[in-house]
């Protein structure tokens, strides 16, 4: 950060209390919790090590200090698996997180889709939430991934779950509630993407520059087509 952007003292001291709420509440959870799979135990745990990274962060950038604490990544804070060694069905659950960047593109899209399908009810191409409705009944999710922009949408965060199972549901069983009987111990593998992860690289990268720059030798010259490069 900045000197501008600098926390302040009482922001680094708000996310320590913040942290120490969290601790609170995480053992709460644990102390009443009813097995080992407890959603409550997994949402207080995702919230201090929320709350501690938050922390640690402006604890840095106040102090220029850490704290012990290693903030596990995302494959970290999963159980260890224990579903079947040889699942016979498996389940794909995905997220995909979206801005409205230009909702009068968006409105475009869903306005030719309607004219196309010779509607005469026109109203839903008018509205945001009429437009999105078209346009995911229209076009699979992969596609409106890889198109995002020519929809006027700009990317979020996404996620991908893998998970075992013994038998395949039965039809119609879980469209009710699809995401919340989902056991953390039986997800085989998960791949998540984040402008987070981009920032680290860039990061990364900076260091390795930094680290390069002391062996060019001061007195060779560079081609002019090398140095635009």
């Amino acid at each position: 950060m900045s000197d501008a952007a600098q926390s302040t003292a009482a922001e680094v001291r708000a996310a320590a209390e913040a942290v120490k709420t969290a601790l609170d509440r995480h053992l709460a959870a644990v102390e009443r919790r009813s097995g080992e799979d407890d959603p409550a135990v997994y949402e207080a745990f995702n919230q201090l090590a929320a709350a501690a990274e938050a922390y640690d962060e402006l604890l840095y950038d106040r102090y220029d200090e850490v704290t012990p604490f290693e903030i596990p990544g995302a494959e970290d804070a999963l159980p260890p698996y224990s579903g079947p060694e040889e699942p016979s069905a498996l389940s794909v659950l995905i997220r995909r997180d979206y801005a409205v960047a230009e909702p009068q593109r968006l409105l475009a899209h869903a306005q030719r889709i309607e004219a196309a399908d010779d509607e005469e009810d026109t109203t839903a191409s008018g509205t945001v939430h009429g437009a999105l409705g078209l346009l995911f009944g229209e076009f699979e999710p992969d596609e409106i991934a890889s198109r995002h922009k020519e929809f006027g949408l700009e990317e979020g965060d996404s996620t991908l779950w893998v998970t075992a199972s013994d038998e395949p549901a039965d039809p119609g069983e879980w469209l009710e509630a699809p995401f919340e009987q989902v056991d953390p111990q039986r997800v085989v593998c998960r791949f998540d993407v984040s402008a987070v992860f981009d920032d680290d690289l860039d990061d990364d990268t900076d260091e390795d520059e930094d680290e390069l720059d002391p062996a060019l030798d001061e007195d060779e010259d560079l081609d002019p087509l090398d140095a635009d490069r």
